[in-house]
């Protein structure tokens, strides 16, 4: 791998771990932080992202995807508020933020990919 386009991605991947904090504490003034919503809409603008990187842009799938959203997304901060919400009594949240970002992940990502091969 080019060593320029390696660095290149981990500039990007903390771009995207910044921009996942300012959105996750953006719409935690807005919504408050009783549910993750930030974390949600975090991943899910992510999966359609990468939907479309991939097929719109496939040679900068690894700078955008795997730097700039790798580090954008969170898969382990997405799990941990699920346990946190069932820790704290809060069921049928956990249950949503788990089951909900899955299906909905799994369709943003689709609808990314279909818009992705229309540009």
């Amino acid at each position: 791998m080019n060593p320029v386009l390696f660095l290149a991605a981990a500039l990007a991947g903390g771009v995207g771990a910044v921009l996942r904090y300012l959105v996750d504490l953006g719409v935690a003034r807005l919504a408050g932080r009783r549910f993750p919503w930030g974390i949600l809409l975090v991943n899910l603008s992510g999966s359609f992202a990468l939907g479309v990187v991939t097929t719109a842009l496939p040679d900068a799938a690894f700078l955008l995807g795997a730097g700039l959203l790798g580090g954008y997304t969170t898969f382990s901060t997405a799990m941990l508020d699920t346990v946190a919400l069932w820790r704290d009594g809060e069921r049928p949240a956990s249950v949503f933020n788990a089951v909900g970002m899955l299906l909905l992940g799994l369709l943003a990502a689709g609808l990314g990919l279909a818009v992705g091969a229309l540009l």
